[in-house]
Formats: structure tokens, C-alpha cells, sequence
């Protein structure tokens, strides 16, 4: 597949230079796989394979861009999308910058997050795995739902400038399964991100399940009054956070535009907890990176934060052009994400619920319909769902009906911050609308936040 992928590019750069046309090439095939869950029956099994082309031409301060799903066979169709863009970019309006032309300046692979094992994997086995997550658990009274979203993905690009290609390859695989019990109305879940076939793990993900039914089940249910507590945020949780957060304030563009709670001036200043340290790490394969961003730049790690103190933020290459910063390496297709573990020695839900406590502890593993309420002041809100958890301090467990939490990102990572785990754990948050996008942060298992306000408690589930 590779050579053949080069080939095609190689081939469409030669014919781009034979009429006259500056133009950059980004690749992008995928296939994936989507079987579907819901009421302990398969609702959806179905499979896409599809190749994008973007094409964008380049003629001085002029750029246009042609985007199309292409048949790689189909070479005049291609030619003909090289033509029309570049004879749009003669009529395009000049931007009030100069932007960067993509140089190539050597070839580079990095397949080191592709696995020809999960890349071939059967609805058979995929169907095995939520028979083994399910087990005994299913009922007349609970059912289960859910999804195992898998796939390969290959991302290329050449330009007119050298004959130097890039090419990355992973595969991935997201699995999420939901517990529900049609009487009284609750629900829990557990997911698995894998980037190999050997790292489904189906029978971790079934005596998570089975530990949270066992509570939902037996536990008292509680309306929690509005008020602050000690929140234990799981991975779910602290994954979807953190990557909201980078995201929003901690990417040059978005300061920019307005949605970031950060500053030029807040650079090398504790805003942060100390025990908090984020990294850009273009070396960790398990977070879907690539060495080398789209405009040939060969990534090093970045700090975003280091004990607590902020470093700086990301620049893609457009951005940097625009605003006048210098590119960071980050015009890549999500940020490789590595947030530091602390020394709190709870590895599973079982010891967490085991853990030894002087006080009550509201565990949230999920937060659902997260949004940001005010960027520039950098709050969000979301509630809980999935499972949550009101540890008493004399042992006693209940289960508490979804709250909404609204706080500001330094509330939740700022000094508030009690302890993390030693144990950390990759969190898949990838993207398959409009295109297959693999990405993970790998994130403490647990952390302990005090003084977490509860904005609104539900009567029910």
C-alpha cells in the first residue's frame, strides 16, 4: 500500500509542475469498521473505505484549496481537480500575509502506530469481544448498548518544492459499552482505546461492569444537594477535560481569536497545580502521534505546562504566518498529548472503592455534553453520567443521580488538586466525522480535586 500511495503522489506532483501549478498534496485514506449495540442486539454493522485528496495551490499571496473524494484509479478525474485549482487560484484574493509554501526536505515514515493485526480484525471477533464484556450481566431488566469503532488510517503528503513524501500510518479501535437497566432508568459504562490487537482487553472491561452494577443495583440512590465536594475525576473524565482545555487556551490561533483564558503574560507563571505537567510528545506512538507535521517540520516534545507553570502555546503554521509567531510544529491533526502521573498508588476502580477515606468523596468517571461556557474566562460545564459514585467516609457507597458541575479549568488543575494517581492510562478521544482521525492523551487514572461546586443536581436519573 505504501508504494502505491507514493507512487500516485509522485505521479500527480510531476503532472502539477508539467502545468505550471505551486501545489501542495495531502492524502488521507481510511477504513473503517462500526458495529453497533443497542438492546443487547447488533443495530449496525457496516464498513466505509474512502480516499480524500486536499489540494491547495499556491501563487504568491494568492491560495485555493480543492478538497474531493477521489478514486485513486481514476487519474484523470484527479488531474482534472489539479487543473480547476489551479486555475481558482489565479482569481483567488490575496491574503494580508505571506503564507508558508509545505517543503519536504527528506522522506519520512512513521508506521509506528499501525498494527497489521487490529487492521484485519473480523466481525467475529469483534462480536466475540462484547460477548465477553457482557457476560452474565445482560437481564430482561438491563441491556446493553454500545460500539466498537475500528480502522486504519494512512495520511501522506507531497508539494511541488521537492520530491520528498511523508507518510503515517495507525490503526485504532474505540470500544464503549453501556449497561442499562430498563426499570430504573440508570446507566454504566466502561471504554477501551487500543492501538494493537493485543491490548483489547475484554474481561477488564466486564469486571469494571460488573463492579458498577453490583452498586447500582444494590446501593442506596441519592439526590446530592448543591453544594462544593471532593470530586475523584476517572479517566473518562479527566481525558475529555484536559483535551478541551489544550485546545481552547493553549493554541496560538485561539488565543487570537478570543477563546483562551491564558495570556503572552501568563507565560512562565504558576497557573497550574505543580503536580501538573503537560507535554506535546511526538515520541509516544500509543497517542497516535506523528514525527513530522504537514509542513515537513520534525516534531520535538513541547511543554505546554511544567509543574504547574505554563510554557507556551502551540503554533500551526498558518496561524504563525498570519499572526507573525514562529510555527511550533504543530499543524498536525490533533496535539500527542502526556499529562504527568502523580504518586496516589490506585490503578483500578476496585481499589479506588477499597482506598481507605476520612471524608465523602463523589466519584465522577464521565462527564456528559461538555461545553465551554465562557472560553476567555475558561469555564465549561458538564454532568455526570455512567457510573458515578458517593463514597461515605464510614465505607458506605451510594449512588448518587446525575449532577452538572460548571468550573473553570484552573479549579479542576489548579491548586485545588489533592493527588494523582501513580498509574496512568490512555484515553482515546479520536474523531471519525467527516474523517478518521486516531487520537489519545495518556492521563493519570485518577485524580482527587477538592472544593468542586455541584451547580445543579437531578431529583431522578
Amino acid at each position: 500500500m505504501k508504494s502505491k500511495v507514493i507512487e500516485l503522489l509522485k505521479t500527480l506532483r510531476d503532472y502539477a509542475i508539467s502545468k505550471g501549478i505551486r501545489l501542495a498534496i495531502d492524502y488521507h485514506q481510511e477504513d473503517s469498521y462500526l458495529m453497533r449495540f443497542a438492546n443487547s442486539a447488533i443495530s449496525l454493522n457496516t464498513n466505509e473505505r474512502l480516499t480524500r485528496l486536499d489540494l491547495v495551490a499556491y501563487d504568491g499571496r494568492k491560495r485555493a484549496e480543492f478538497q474531493m473524494i477521489a478514486d485513486p484509479n481514476d487519474l484523470e478525474s484527479i488531474k482534472n481537480a489539479i487543473d480547476t485549482v489551479g486555475e481558482m487560484v489565479k482569481h483567488a484574493a490575496p491574503l494580508n500575509y505571506d503564507p508558508t509554501f509545505p517543503v519536504y526536505h527528506q522522506d519520512v515514515t512513521d508506521e509506528r502506530a499501525y498494527c497489521s493485526n487490529l487492521a484485519k480484525l473480523s466481525n467475529a471477533e469483534r462480536l466475540a469481544y462484547f460477548n465477553t464484556v457482557a457476560g452474565d450481566l445482560e437481564s430482561d431488566d438491563i441491556k446493553l448498548s454500545g460500539n466498537f469503532a475500528d480502522g486504519k488510517t494512512i495520511n501522506a503528503q507531497i508539494s511541488t518544492e521537492t520530491d520528498h513524501v511523508q507518510y503515517f500510518a495507525s490503526t485504532d479501535a474505540q470500544i464503549l459499552v453501556v449497561l442499562s437497566s430498563l426499570s430504573l432508568k440508570w446507566e454504566v459504562n466502561a471504554e477501551q482505546s487500543a492501538q494493537r490487537k493485543r491490548d483489547l482487553d475484554p474481561q477488564g472491561m466486564h469486571e469494571q461492569l460488573a463492579l458498577l452494577v453490583k452498586y447500582y443495583k444494590e446501593a442506596e440512590a441519592i439526590q446530592l444537594p448543591v453544594g462544593k465536594y471532593k470530586v475523584i475525576f476517572g479517566p473518562a473524565a479527566v481525558g475529555e477535560v484536559m483535551n478541551m482545555m489544550v485546545g481552547y487556551a493553549m493554541s496560538g490561533g485561539m488565543f487570537k481569536l478570543g477563546y483562551s483564558f491564558l495570556s503572552p503574560e501568563a507565560i512562565g507563571k504558576q497557573v497550574f497545580s505543580p503536580k501538573l505537567t503537560v507535554l506535546d510528545d511526538p515520541n509516544r506512538p500509543e497517542v497516535f502521534c506523528q514525527m513530522a507535521d504537514a509542513n515537513g517540520f520534525i516534531r520535538q516534545p513541547f511543554n505546554f505546562v511544567e509543574e504547574g507553570v505554563f510554557k507556551g502555546f502551540a503554533w500551526g503554521q498558518d496561524a504563525a504566518d498570519e499572526y507573525g509567531e514562529e510555527a511550533t510544529g504543530h499543524s498536525v491533526p490533533h496535539y500527542s498529548l502526556v499529562v504527568s502521573v502523580g504518586d496516589k498508588p490506585v490503578a483500578s476502580l476496585k481499589e479506588l472503592l477499597e482506598m481507605p477515606r476520612d471524608e465523602d468523596i463523589l466519584y465522577i468517571p464521565y462527564i456528559h455534553y461538555m461545553n465551554m461556557v465562557n472560553p476567555s474566562a475558561g469555564v465549561f460545564t458538564g454532568s455526570s453520567r455512567f457510573g458515578a459514585l458517593y463514597l461515605k467516609a464510614d465505607g458506605a457507597v451510594q449512588v448518587p443521580y446525575n449532577v452538572r458541575l460548571t468550573q473553570k479549568f484552573t479549579d479542576m488543575f489548579g491548586e485545588r488538586v489533592e493527588w494523582m494517581s501513580a498509574k496512568e492510562t490512555v484515553y482515546n478521544v479520536s474523531s471519525s466525522y467527516s474523517r478518521r482521525n486516531p487520537e489519545a492523551l495518556v492521563i493519570p487514572k485518577y485524580i482527587c480535586v477538592k472544593d468542586i461546586e455541584i451547580s445543579h443536581s437531578n431529583p431522578s436519573y
